[in-house]
């Protein structure tokens, strides 16, 4: 009878994710025994700070939850105070709201196809190493990244945690003229996200499908960015007012973040795949087409693929910038004036990771007395450590320092923002 294997193997810090957090695998007999993806990071309450602030301080603050993506949590907390006080904005400004997630869009995607992610298939430690081999390849990355973070600068006065925007509209707008020197580089940029579809296109994929349910965002009109009921490829479609119904989070021991899931039926997934793979159809016919000539199908199972996803986004987004500065005509009033009152309001928006939901109770004042915000990460831990659970059988005769790059890479899949669900990776093998 042969004795029991047991062998631990410790990684202290995984690079290139947002946040700290531990992966543990307990491999006993070769078989996978546990794994925990751990968050540790404390939370940072958030919804405790917005409680007696007044509705219009909710913007700027939910905008300081995250440095990359701050459009998808201040958008969340607008749309839901508008639809607490019964808001609604003209075209015009409704199609500034889209740009400006098209620039977090387009500087999300990019820094993470080209900082984060593309060294795990290239086989480079990190963006630096990598550049040294393809230095052209990350410096139209940059110029790239820095074109979605002018849009956001200029819609929302400076591109990190942006200040612009308000309930009712925006404070300040630009002018036809302002868009001049930055639509020439959105027409560059055209090119250069058609290139970076090839060059994702190009990388060497694992044969991995898994059986996800998906939950995103869908418009009857438009591939989603702030509004749109909630759906999935197996039944779900219901209002955004609806969201606290069908999903619930709950504490785990093993981390400090929620972990959210379908009340029906579990773990769900969030994210360029859901995303894609239940909006594919609202694509122009030259996204559709890109897709389509790099490997793609309608619909997307393989969540190493996500990089590839994420590239067809950034056209997407590209595109979609260019078409509203074209239309532009800058409106009367930069916003419209509201009058508070006792109320509930619900947002959910598209972040690039995911969806950003959003609930905030008012008083007649206009002062928010509970707020809940349920970021992409913490909806996606479960398909995460499900992916993991998949994985590691497949790659299990490997090197332990190979496992770990696998694991690494996997988690890598969804972009994760572990300071914003907290309100890697160190990574332990034990094998028994």
């Amino acid at each position: 009878m042969s004795k029991s294997k047991t062998k631990i193997i410790n990684v202290d810090y995984l690079a290139r994710v947002e946040g700290e957090g531990s992966l543990y695998l307990k491999i006993k007999n070769d078989k996978v025994e546990d794994i925990k993806f751990k968050i540790f990071e404390p939370p940072r309450f958030f919804e405790a700070f917005l409680r007696e602030r007044h509705y219009s301080e909710a913007p700027d603050i939910t905008a300081r939850i995250c440095g990359i993506c701050p459009i998808a949590y201040q958008m969340g907390a607008v749309h839901a105070m508008e639809n607490a006080l019964g808001v609604s904005l003209d075209d015009d400004l409704r199609d500034l709201r889209r740009l400006i997630y098209c620039g977090e869009w387009i500087e999300s995607h990019v820094l993470h196809v080209y900082m984060l992610h593309a060294p795990d298939f290239l086989g480079y430690q990190d963006a630096i190493q990598m550049a040294k081999d393809h230095p052209d390849v990350v410096n139209d990355g940059l110029r790239l990244k820095k074109i979605g973070n002018e849009i956001v600068t200029l819609l929302g006065g400076r591109e990190i945690h942006p200040i612009n925007v308000k309930v009712g509209g925006f404070y300040k707008l630009p002018s036809k003229s302002d868009f001049h020197s930055l639509l020439e580089n959105l027409r560059w940029a055209r090119t250069a996200a058609h290139n970076m579809i090839k060059l994702t296109a190009s990388l060497e994929f694992p044969k991995f499908e898994q059986d996800y349910e998906f939950v995103a965002l869908r418009h009857p009109d438009e591939y989603p960015f702030n509004e749109g009921r909630l759906v999935s490829n197996r039944g779900l479609d219901i209002d955004v007012t609806d969201f606290e119904k069908h999903f619930e989070e709950e504490q785990v021991e093993h981390s400090t973040s929620l972990h959210c899931k379908l009340k029906e039926r579990g773990k769900y997934k969030v994210g360029p795949l859901a995303r894609y793979s239940l909006n594919f159809d609202k694509f122009s016919p030259e996204v559709q087409k890109a897709a389509k000539d790099a490997g793609l199908k309608e619909e997307c199972y393989n969540p190493f693929k996500s990089i590839l996803v994420r590239s067809v986004e950034t056209l997407h987004a590209v595109n979609e910038a260019i078409r509203i500065i074209e239309n532009y005509k800058e409106p009367k009033k930069p916003g419209i004036e509201i009058n508070p009152k006792e109320s509930v309001g619900y947002g959910c928006t598209e972040a690039p990771r995911g969806i950003c939901y959003h609930r905030y109770n008012l008083d007649s004042n206009g002062l928010i007395t509970d707020a809940n915000i349920v970021p992409p990460t913490s909806q996606n831990q479960g398909s995460i450590e499900s992916d993991l659970r998949e994985l590691i059988p497949l790659i299990i005769n490997l090197p332990d320092d190979e496992i770990t790059w696998k694991c690494e890479q996997a988690i890598r899949n969804y972009d994760p923002c572990i300071s914003c669900s907290c309100h890697f990776l160190k990574v332990t093998i034990d094998r028994g």
